[in-house]
């Protein structure tokens, strides 16, 4: 139902390029009370506990967000950044071999779709569509994996907010295979198995845990086999897996039961 999964669009600002989350949550404070209040009755389709129909709901609500950003994330923002700049690597490098619609359709799979016909479905409600020619359409990627949301500055600025790859946040979906650890070790193995999405040596660093000269070694070793190739993309290295990468990963997962 909408009181479940909407959230309320003042607490969402649509982000702006080389903004500074000071001045974005700023935008949040600066809201009017009155408009805060009907977001909310949106969200909760129906009337606002009385701990929340108040005027100073703006400045809570921005007050709160600060306290998440102290005490949540800023301490593990160099690490997190790292994950996010990788998702965004990987996706790009995803266009220029399958197309932009690949990566569309892959952003929040089964919810969005590439509809051909310059129509994008961004998720399954039943809303009506929305014209955006000639707007700024940003995709933003964020570490909970069960989440996404899109936000708007009418008629300039819009944005879809997107899951990293399951790959770069969820331990359990970067588990190596204990054939492919005996062969090449864990931490080895780790590498090769994380670069079906590509990455750069930072990015995995971040994502491993390992140091830098640890990954370092690793991918030497990795690309003198064959397993790996590295591609120049500005400033920075983008390794990947090359087809003998990937089916010496494959061969080492385990069967599917059945």
């Amino acid at each position: 139902g909408l009181g479940r999964d909407w959230i309320a669009d003042f607490l969402t600002p649509t982000p702006r390029d080389g903004e500074e989350f000071a001045a974005e949550v700023a935008r949040v404070r600066s809201v009017a009370p009155d408009l805060a209040r009907g977001h909310l009755r949106t969200a909760l389709a129906g009337p606002l506990p009385a701990v929340l129909d108040r005027e100073d709901l703006p400045e809570r609500a921005a007050a709160l967000l600060e306290w998440v950003w102290r005490e949540a994330v800023r301490p593990y923002w160099g690490r997190q950044r790292r994950v996010l700049e990788a998702d965004v690597v990987a996706r790009t490098a995803r266009a220029g071999r399958g197309g932009w619609v690949s990566v569309l359709d892959s952003l929040r799979p089964g919810r969005t779709r590439w509809l051909g016909q310059n129509r994008l479905q961004i998720n399954l409600h039943a809303y009506p569509p929305r014209e955006i020619s000639g707007a700024e359409m940003l995709f933003v990627p964020v570490t909970p994996q069960r989440h996404g949301w899109v936000s708007w500055d009418d008629g300039e600025r819009y944005a879809l907010v997107y899951p990293c790859a399951g790959v770069l946040t969820d331990a359990g979906a970067r588990a190596v295979p204990a054939a492919l650890g005996a062969l090449l070790g864990p931490a080895r193995a780790g590498v090769l198995a994380l670069l079906g999405s590509p990455m750069t040596t930072s990015q995995l660093t971040a994502v491993t845990g390992q140091g830098l000269g640890s990954v370092g070694r690793h991918l030497k070793v990795l690309r003198e086999a064959g397993l790996v190739v590295g591609r120049r993309t500005g400033r920075s290295v983008l390794y990947g897996r090359t087809a003998a990468g990937d089916a010496v990963v494959a061969a080492a997962a385990p069967a599917e039961p059945g």
